[in-house]
């Protein structure tokens, strides 16, 4: 009996707990059916009923895959930009577990953020510009009869020595669910290595939630260190995930210590499985919505496994002008947290928005690949009131379009339009471009938006792509594998190994893609 209360009492607060009980026909897993508060004397006076745990309550939402659309139809691409990148993480962790292909969940795999997760060569903004522009079209890997086109995005980084004073709220969930390894104890040490190394100006705030939310600290001085990283230490897991109550009472911390000119910002983490007040994603998506409007920008940190909601943790950073990690190891915290800190932390563009016009005169089609969960209406890319994606200080963002040419075999021919090469229209002032890149993104203190253009012409075209593209193509054409795209063409595990053994550039990230490429080859 000891052995069961001492796994109750880590589990104080839970309504649903597991326990093995021997002499009992077996191991069994009991639910409470008493209250959420437990002692060891309602352990041994309650009634319990057998209940069965699900092996896997992970969820995850994905729209349907985008698909090509014929350019004289449609010729604007619009999107959010979107540097997120969970979904690479969160899949690498299924993989060293030893997920098979059909163990994977489709639904789990976003390509823009597997592709956005590595680091690329761009051209970096000249000037007072805010963003450099690269970009490409080779052939495509995966159909000899397509194009690839790259566009690469690198955004404007903070001086060396400009301090940007933090304001920060430190979001934490301690529910009973968060007690495991790879949760709570992780995130301890994650957020352990961010505060030092922060510098000391600025305040941080920690908010804790799970039956209720509770204020660790508020407004402490960044230069008392060791007091913030105690506090962090001495967080402990128990209760219920009241998630409403945590995140309106650390908005309201962060506007009451609001910085001008600072960065203000929420870092929510946790695993997103929250049972009590707000829970569903459609009003974690409103209650977001509102609360950004207060300036405070957002980190959304995912913890765990098995019970990781992966739905609900990204519809809080889409809709709260923030950036979403999946953190399942301490490589991964000092990647995000310290590594890519200035990204991860200071924003330099909110609201941005990409629009691509594509020439009908060179484009018979095109496809985006992944982000379809960011798709914009045309019009909403001038109406300022429509929300884009937040973009960090030297973040880069990458986005791959699938191009059918004019006059290639797969050509999509219409009926009620003109076809005939030769009575198009001829517009020799742009007979060179396949697209215009447009970009429109808001300053952080900012509400009109700015107007960035580039053209993609034939200059632009290599029959032999570069190592951007190169590697962007093969880390797409893994994606689409994974989740078994109805676009993969002649994708193969095969092809990216022998690929990745032709790139110059390699790091330990693109080093560990090509080992995670072979591990699924292997377990399939």
């Amino acid at each position: 009996m000891k052995k069961q209360r001492k796994v109750l009492s880590l589990l104080l607060g839970m309504s649903v707990f597991a326990g093995a009980i021997t002499g009992c026909g077996g191991s069994r897993v009991y639910e409470a059916t008493s209250s959420d508060t437990y002692t060891e004397a309602a352990y041994e006076t309650a009634e319990y009923e057998y209940y069965t745990v699900p092996e896997n309550t992970e969820s995850y939402e994905k729209p349907d895959e985008n698909g090509f659309f014929v350019t004289q139809v449609q010729p604007l691409s619009t999107f959010a930009a979107d540097v997120d990148t969970a979904s690479y993480a969160n899949i690498r962790r299924m993989i060293e577990s030893k997920y098979s292909l059909s163990d994977i969940n489709a639904d789990a795999v976003r390509p823009e953020e597997f592709i956005n997760y590595f680091n690329y060569d761009l051209n970096s903004p000249e000037g007072n510009d805010k963003f450099g522009v690269t970009t490409e079209i080779a052939p495509c890997p995966w159909n000899d009869d397509h194009k690839l086109m790259f566009v690469g995005v690198k955004a404007q980084e903070l001086e060396s020595d400009e301090e940007i004073v933090n304001n920060l709220v430190f979001l934490i969930d301690v529910s009973g669910s968060m007690f495991d390894d790879d949760k709570l104890p992780l995130l301890q040490k994650a957020f352990t290595e961010l505060v030092k190394n922060l510098p000391d100006e600025g305040t941080v705030s920690i908010v804790t939630y799970a039956g209720d939310d509770r204020v660790v600290l508020e407004g402490e001085s960044l230069a008392n260190k060791d007091t913030i990283i105690k506090a962090i230490n001495d967080l402990e897991a128990g209760g219920s995930t009241n998630g409403e109550a945590g995140i309106k009472k650390a908005y309201q911390i962060a506007e009451a210590n609001f910085v001008k000119g600072g960065n203000n910002r929420v870092i929510i983490a946790s695993d997103g499985d929250m049972n009590v007040g707000i829970s569903s994603p459609d009003d974690l998506e409103k209650l977001i919505e509102e609360k950004k409007e207060s300036g405070v920008f957002l980190s959304v940190l995912g913890f765990g496994t098995g019970n990781y909601k992966d739905d609900r943790m990204e519809r809080l950073a889409d809709c709260g002008n923030g950036n979403y990690s999946y953190i399942d190891s301490m490589l991964e915290a000092k990647k995000v947290l310290v590594e890519e800190m200035n990204s991860t932390l200071y924003t330099v563009a909110k609201d941005a928005k990409f629009q691509v016009e594509f020439n009908p005169n060179k484009v018979n089609a095109y496809r985006l690949i992944g982000y379809e969960n960011r798709i914009m209406d045309a019009t909403d890319f001038n109406d300022d009131t429509k929300d884009g994606g937040e973009i960090g200080s030297g973040h880069t963002v990458i986005a791959l379009y699938e191009i059918i040419e004019d006059g290639a075999e797969s050509a999509v021919e219409l009926k009620y339009q003109n076809n005939d090469e030769s009575e198009k229209k001829d517009d020799s002032q742009y007979a060179d471009e396949f697209a215009t890149v447009n970009i429109r993104y808001k300053e952080p203190d900012a509400d009109t938006s700015e107007l960035i253009s580039v053209v993609v012409n034939d200059e632009a075209v290599s029959e032999e792509p570069s190592e951007n593209l190169k590697f962007a193509g093969m880390v797409a054409e893994f994606a689409m594998i994974l989740s078994d795209s109805e676009h993969k063409g002649n994708s193969s595990f095969e092809y990216i190994m022998d690929t990745y053994k032709t790139l110059e550039n390699k790091d330990e990230y693109k080093e560990e893609f090509n080992q995670l490429v072979r591990m699924v080859s292997k377990n399939s």
